[in-house]
């Protein structure tokens, strides 16, 4: 069993792999200029990631996150220089309120301004028009840049580091879904070079990624993991075994990891673990399994 600590990355969390490089992707594209002010719609952990981009850079940054988001992730963004917007907990992602209609309703209305996007599907126009018509504006904002540099990072670096550290060999690969880059990104990689590896995701209740046409979502307490959407980054067929993770499992292994292991992780690194755990029973003990931890405990204190 071999984890890997992402949060042992500067901003403490994997996102801000994909952070970097969605700003490095958007400046080539010439879409992101000097002067302009990104916008994240996120549940915090990106939003650190462009926030440590933007300060270097230069750029205005403005984070839009749910209030059941921590504190503490608002702490840092501020601390990074970024200005925080929160929005109902509850708010569908179609609901002009939610993070996502707020973030587009920014980028609307404030010059030069761009939302890097991690979820994509703020790029699909019936999404945008619909949000834009419940809120009484038919003024939809020219979102040019669609990104792909979420799961893009994670074939490229994440999986090629999984790899190099076991050799090529990896029978099994555990994380998490949220936008689904993770999961997409390493999943293909490793079955390129490890054709018989399974790749098993993982879903909190509350969550409908795991079964979009059955799941309803509903709220739950973890951070930074599943959605009540299919963002389009996510490619579902390449995951052989969903999982459904709870707050309480979730936690309990966290908490264990820290006292057992030494381990500080975040809640979605303990569904990580408990549900890996649980997947990996059916599996030699001469078989390889990777678990991805996506944050820390700092986050969360």
């Amino acid at each position: 069993m071999n984890v890997k600590c992402e949060y042992l990355n500067p901003g403490g969390s994997i996102k801000d792999r994909i952070a970097y490089r969605m700003v490095q992707m958007a400046e080539e594209k010439g879409i992101l200029k000097p002067g302009m002010t990104i916008i994240e719609p996120t549940s915090g952990n990106t939003g650190i990631g462009l926030a440590m981009a933007s300060a270097v850079k230069g750029y205005r940054c403005i984070i839009v996150m749910p209030q059941k988001m921590s504190r503490e992730k608002e702490d840092i963004l501020l601390a990074l220089g970024a200005q925080v917007v929160r929005t109902p907990t509850e708010a569908a992602f179609t609901d002009p309120e939610s993070h996502i209609g707020v973030a587009i309703r920014l980028q609307r209305e404030l010059p030069n301004a761009i939302i890097l996007d991690q979820v994509n599907i703020i790029h699909t126009q019936h999404i945008i028009k619909f949000i834009f018509e419940r809120s009484h504006s038919a003024q939809i904002p020219s979102l040019q840049y669609v990104n792909i540099a979420n799961p893009l990072e994670h074939y490229d670096k994440t999986a090629e580091e999984i790899l190099y550290a076991l050799d090529d060999n990896i029978d099994m690969f555990v994380g998490c879904a949220g936008t689904g880059g993770t999961v997409s990104g390493v999943g293909h990689k490793l079955k390129e070079v490890c054709p018989r590896c399974k790749i098993v995701a993982i879903d909190p209740v509350g969550s409908i990624l795991a079964d979009p046409e059955n799941d309803k979502p509903s709220v739950y307490e973890v951070e930074g993991i599943g959605y009540d959407f299919v963002p389009s980054v996510l490619d579902r067929d390449v995951v052989d075994q969903w999982m459904k993770s709870s707050d309480k499992e979730s936690f309990e292994m966290s908490r264990l990891l820290a006292r057992r292991e030494g381990i500080l992780c975040g809640g979605s690194s303990g569904s990580a673990v408990y549900y890996g755990l649980k997947a990996a029973k059916d599996l030699n003990e001469n078989q390889k399994v990777v678990i991805i931890l996506p944050d820390g405990i700092t986050n969360y204190m």
